[in-house]
């Protein structure tokens, strides 16, 4: 085949190659149920989990923005990254290859004391182990 059809068809293969980065999905304030928007990313996650990593452990980190205190926020950061796994194993993942940690406000994404950066850190973060 002539270099040009290798190339097209090479690139049209990899457009249907499914994700295989787990995305953060993002929560409002002071709150930690799921949001609409969360959906689609959390069952996207959910199927690389099983198909791709299925052998390994996926660790769910809660984050909160830096509003409140320590103790409020690590409590709020837990209970994002739970509601986060317990959507995760009614798709299918199973509870013991999720662990959950609540970082609070200690590893914020961003650092401006804006609006939108507040939103960038009330987040559940996903790390494969």
């Amino acid at each position: 085949m002539p270099p040009a059809i290798d190339n097209i068809i090479a690139q049209s293969a990899d457009a249907y190659l499914p994700p295989t980065t787990l995305e953060d999905v993002f929560f409002d304030y002071d709150q930690y149920y799921i949001r609409s928007e969360a959906v689609p990313i959390l069952t996207q996650n959910a199927e690389i989990l099983l198909n791709r990593h299925a052998t390994r452990t996926v660790l769910i980190e809660g984050h909160c923005d830096e509003r409140g205190t320590e103790e409020y926020n690590l409590i709020l950061g837990e209970r994002r990254a739970m509601a986060v796994k317990n959507y995760l194993v009614d798709l299918g993942v199973s509870p013991s290859s999720i662990r959950v940690l609540s970082l609070g406000k200690n590893e914020p994404f961003c650092l401006q004391p804006t609006r939108e950066c507040f939103q960038q850190n009330r987040r559940a973060h996903f790390v494969l182990k």
